[in-house]
């Protein structure tokens, strides 16, 4: 079996790459920049007002001095002249400074007496100014690839910037297999049960930055899983849930392999997940995640994600692994590497993790109260209270 390591390693390199489209800003949260975004104006654009106040040159600005206020600046509206010797002009937060001030008068530093104002603390020079290009300047660029966040908005929106070139989301068509499934609000028979696994995967993928596409509960008939297949062409990625393993009613690989299914590896050494398979359909993957829906969605933590970022240029590899201190002891791991849900707190310098004792794979409720993976390697000795392991995060 291969390890954890080498299965990332071969669905990273199974992965499509995505090509790139244009979106207009307002739709580009969360998608990935594919060329370098660059500024088209200086910002600010001009010399501007920091404060409410008055436009004056430090020089004249003496403690006791009066100044005349000869004009008004507000944001949008500069003033109509250059600032005179010896006088002031009122201005507002954002506009800009005159020609000939090089300070700012904050209002709280003066008295206003009719059109002119008494200095009563003197500013230092070019205090309050904020300078042409102070922020960003004409050529500024934003690099990509990127995922951009809200901050990056804001930000190309000040580079006068209205759409970018981003990478299109990859499509992840979700396939449940099995007699056994219905759809949440169906009425399940005697001996079945709700479908799940696709519900959550769908969400972490969108979440990670693909559209997830559902397609139908296959039944344990190869018309059935064609027929279900069928209705995922064109997806860049094809996601089987169930069905991988190898009894008799495991019918994905077989089927699969009828319709030209190039299959690279199956089977690894992680527990939960044994049963993962990969290979190339056409242009597009094919992962099989195994139909325990703990055992799905910690293939999708550790697999999936991983892909959709490298589908999307991002760089990608292993999930990020921290350190906690563990809060009770632990045994013995067996011949695989094992993500165990666990429940991660802030205790002091260093977290504190608690891995649930039970790690059954059809437990979703511990899933749902888990916060983290604590990750074990093959054969790991048993470890005491307070030992260093390592964890993946779940809500990063």
């Amino acid at each position: 079996m291969l390890s954890t390591a080498e299965a990332l390693a071969k669905v990273l390199a199974l992965t499509p790459a995505m090509s790139s489209e244009i979106v207009p800003l307002e739709e580009a949260a969360g998608r990935v920049l594919t060329e370098d975004a660059i500024a088209r104006r200086d910002q600010p654009p001009f010399a501007a007002s920091a404060m409410d106040g008055y436009a004056v040159r430090a020089a004249e600005a003496t403690k006791g001095t009066m100044l005349s206020v000869v004009d008004e600046a507000a944001a949008g509206h500069r003033a109509g002249s250059e600032l005179p010797e010896a006088a002031a002009i009122r201005i507002f937060t954002g506009a800009p400074v005159p020609e000939g001030a090089d300070t700012i008068l904050i209002q709280e530093e003066t008295k206003r007496v009719g059109n002119q104002i008494r200095v009563l603390a003197p500013p230092r020079l070019g205090e309050y100014v904020r300078p042409a290009g102070g922020d960003f300047t004409s050529g500024f660029r934003i690099a990509a690839p990127k995922r951009l966040n809200p901050r990056d908005l804001a930000l190309l929106a000040s580079m006068n910037i209205a759409e970018i070139r981003v990478a299109r989301r990859p499509v992840i068509a979700l396939i449940p297999t099995g007699d056994e499934l219905v759809l949440p609000g169906e009425a399940p028979g005697p001996d079945q049960i709700i479908a799940s696994n696709n519900f959550g995967l769908a969400a972490m993928l969108s979440r990670a930055g693909a559209l997830p596409r559902h397609c139908p509960i296959a039944r344990d008939t190869p018309e059935s899983l064609r027929a279900s297949f069928a209705a995922a062409k064109g997806a860049d990625i094809l996601v089987s849930l169930g069905g991988a393993s190898v009894g008799q009613h495991d019918l994905v690989a077989d089927v699969m392999a009828g319709e030209g299914l190039a299959l690279d590896f199956y089977k690894i050494a992680m527990r939960p997940g044994k049963p993962l398979m990969a290979g190339k359909l056409g242009g597009a993957m094919m992962l099989g995640l195994p139909g325990n829906p703990v055992s799905a969605m910690v293939c999708g933590e550790i697999f999936l994600r991983p892909a959709i970022d490298r589908a999307l240029g991002l760089p990608s590899g292993p999930r990020a692994r921290r350190l906690a201190a563990l809060s009770h002891e632990m045994g013995k791991n067996g011949p695989r590497e094992h993500y165990m849900r666990a429940i991660l707190t802030q205790e002091g310098v260093v977290p504190s993790v608690t891995v649930h004792e039970n790690q059954d794979s059809s437990r979703l409720g511990i899933l749902a109260s888990a916060n983290c993976l604590v990750v074990r390697a093959p054969n790991a000795e048993q470890l005491q209270k307070g030992t260093l392991v390592e964890y993946i995060p779940l809500d990063d």
